[in-house]
């Protein structure tokens, strides 16, 4: 029983760290915001992460990537068309963003470019994380037929155009940018298998 205990807390805490960087940031939260919102004494927090704040914050970020990039074949994965399937992922978070009232959508990003120079160890995670996410992406458009040579670039693409069009979203209050970005992605989608299918032509 202390030991299922044990896991909730910082399990509770790691969510916790995570929902106030993606609202606040980093240097905002405070460690006792963190217990609050938690539901969890100060000293649990330094008996589960003993380097304090930097500590949880980067199993927090590590935790939010690896939940992120599974949203990627769960709205994706329903359109067999790979150009409608981009479409209705950014369409999607287009939606999400607006009935939260304009939300930071990824807590990644939102800590990613508060701290580039600033936190070094907290850097390196969310770089960590990213490389990750371009990896699996990459591997996601191969198994949907982008040919491996285009698969990273457009996955590169993809995210700078979901990470960019959240920043103009929350800023302008408006699903615009997510919904042009999907277009654009799309377009590149497209464009990338027709000559994957080009080249397998001429090679037969």
């Amino acid at each position: 029983m202390s030991e299922q205990l044990s896991t909730s807390t910082r399990d509770r805490l790691v969510s916790a760290v995570a929902e106030l960087m993606r609202v606040h940031g980093y240097s905002a939260i405070t460690v006792k915001q963190i217990t609050a919102a938690a539901q969890a004494p100060m000293g649990s927090l330094y008996h589960h992460f003993p380097q304090g704040k930097v500590q949880i914050a980067a199993e927090a970020l590590r935790t939010s990537g690896a939940a992120y990039i599974q949203l990627l074949p769960l709205l994706m994965d329903p359109h067999e068309d790979l150009r409608v399937a981009v479409r209705a992922a950014f369409d999607d978070a287009a939606r999400v963003q607006e009935e939260s009232g304009w939300m930071n959508m990824c807590p990644v990003g939102t800590v990613a470019g508060e701290i580039a120079d600033s936190e070094p160890v907290l850097r390196e995670v969310a770089a960590e994380v990213m490389r990750d996410w371009i990896d699996r992406g990459a591997t996601y458009f191969v198994d949907r037929g982008v040919e491996e040579s285009s698969s990273r670039e457009l996955v590169l693409a993809m995210l700078s155009a979901l990470e960019g069009a959240f920043v103009l979203g929350r800023t302008l209050r408006s699903a615009e940018p997510l919904r042009a970005a999907g277009r654009a992605i799309a377009a590149q989608v497209e464009a990338v298998l027709a000559e994957g299918a080009t080249v397998d032509s001429s090679i037969t």
